[in-house]
């Protein structure tokens, strides 16, 4: 790989935020100061998704249609910030070698923490209210906010008091062995044994060998993601939730798609065999024993009608979807003892990601938006911004929005909005809660 194949715009020195900020929140900002008054204007903080590879603070799409939700009862509006956070082998580099060397595994986490605690101490500035703090992310952001949730389990607060977790994913990576071997391929990329050979190199090299690790990724895979490191991360986050070591106060809204594995699924994982492959390959150390128990008890290969799924295919594809995205708002919610809100985004064909052209959404017709439902849009950025300003998504002339509760239901966000059973509250979920392969 050339480095004419780097992104021109990509650098380390990539910590910044964007601060938008509606003009009569800004305006009044400073007459709040000089008064002393402590309430401002709600503040939600994005983290863009992207496999822990990819993305940055505004390449989600533009606020815009956002706070003009958040002002459509003739409020003030909230204001919106967005952050970069280092990703692949700049953020996310772990294992012994790492920390033998004074390097920090999880930087990308601590990045973002950073990031909140600045919003924290500074947002009042900018006329914001540092106690009405909502982060708010999808995918590799929804993942993250789990593991910010969790984050030294539990023991240090987090500088946020309400959450919403979109599509959360990331792999369950506990194993040191797995950590260890993804940093000596970096090495290996480089040409250096040592990471102390390594920070002698330019910053060209670097990213060009972690663009060639990422492009090489298995299918569906990225690389690079949080992994239990003892002290941001002590212990996987189902395990963490499930014990109770937990930032216990946030509010919290969760979401998944209606189909969040195609895109991940590698075709050629069809039978038995291939999906033990594919667990191994995945998680390697995962006792034989517990693969039979997923291939033959969890997933079995039953295509009668009486499974989630009717094809090979569709077996693995929910495999993925439950194991890196859906199991992880399972896990959330028992933890919040269900008083949660859910919801599942439905628009077809519901593939993971097709939800944040709506998050979005601000009227104006582009690429990403073209074939939209703009009523769905509107409805989805109602539903957020309430929650974003009150804790609460329900408003006037939505349709009801009920926490989650004992029944464990979720409305289901398509070309209508209906009430459901959610199918992140299962057996399979529970299972995958006991970590029993870390």
């Amino acid at each position: 790989m050339s480095t004419a194949r780097i992104d021109p715009r990509m650098t380390e020195d990539c910590l910044f935020l964007d601060v938008i900020v509606p003009k009569k929140v800004f305006d009044g900002a400073r007459s709040r100061i000089k008064r002393r008054q402590s309430n401002g204007a709600p503040v939600v903080v994005w983290i863009y998704g992207g496999g822990y590879t990819g993305g940055s603070k505004g390449g989600s799409g533009n606020p815009s249609g956002l706070i003009a939700s958040s002002q459509a009862g003739g409020g003030d509006g909230i204001i919106f910030v967005a952050m970069n956070y280092r990703l692949g082998a700049f953020g996310w580099l772990a294992g012994p070698s790492l920390q033998a060397a004074g390097g920090v595994s999880n930087a990308g986490l601590y990045d973002q923490r950073l990031a909140l605690q600045w919003v924290r101490d500074h947002i009042h500035l900018f006329g914001g209210d540092p106690k009405r703090v909502t982060v708010m992310g999808e995918s590799a952001g929804g993942g993250s906010i789990v593991h910010q949730i969790t984050a030294y389990g539990g023991q240090r607060g987090v500088p946020f008091q309400q959450a919403i977790s979109q599509s959360p994913g990331y792999l369950p990576i506990s194993s040191y062995y797995v950590q260890e071997n993804t940093t000596q391929a970096f090495l290996s990329l480089l040409n250096v044994s040592t990471i102390e050979e390594a920070r002698n190199l330019s910053s060209t090299s670097l990213m060009v060998a972690n663009a060639q690790q990422v492009a090489a990724s298995r299918y569906g895979g990225y690389s690079y993601g949080p992994v239990v490191d003892g002290i941001f991360v002590p212990a996987l986050p189902s395990v963490l939730l499930n014990a109770g070591q937990f930032a216990k106060h946030v509010k919290v809204m969760v979401s998944h798609m209606l189909s969040e594995g195609p895109y991940f699924t590698p075709p050629n994982v069809q039978t038995d065999d291939e999906l033990e492959a594919f667990i191994q390959l995945n998680t390697p150390g995962f006792p034989q024993e517990l693969v039979n128990y997923v291939v033959k008890t969890l997933y079995p290969a039953r295509y009668d009608g009486s499974q989630l799924y009717t094809s090979p295919i569709e077996r693995t594809i929910l495999f993925i979807t439950e194991t890196s995205f859906v199991c992880n708002n399972y896990f959330l919610n028992k933890a919040y003892g269900n008083q949660t809100y859910a919801y599942q985004f439905a628009v077809p064909p519901g593939f993971h990601g097709f939800d944040i052209p709506y998050t979005f959404y601000n009227g104006q017709p582009t690429n990403q938006t073209a074939g939209m439902i703009a009523p769905v849009g509107v409805a989805l950025q109602t539903y957020l911004t309430n929650f974003i300003m009150t804790g609460n998504p329900n408003g006037r002339g939505m349709p009801p929005f009920p926490m989650q509760g004992k029944n464990a239901s979720m409305n289901s966000i398509g070309t209508t909005i209906q009430r459901v059973k959610d199918d992140t509250s299962n057996q399979r979920c529970a299972w995958w809660q006991k970590a029993l392969f870390a």
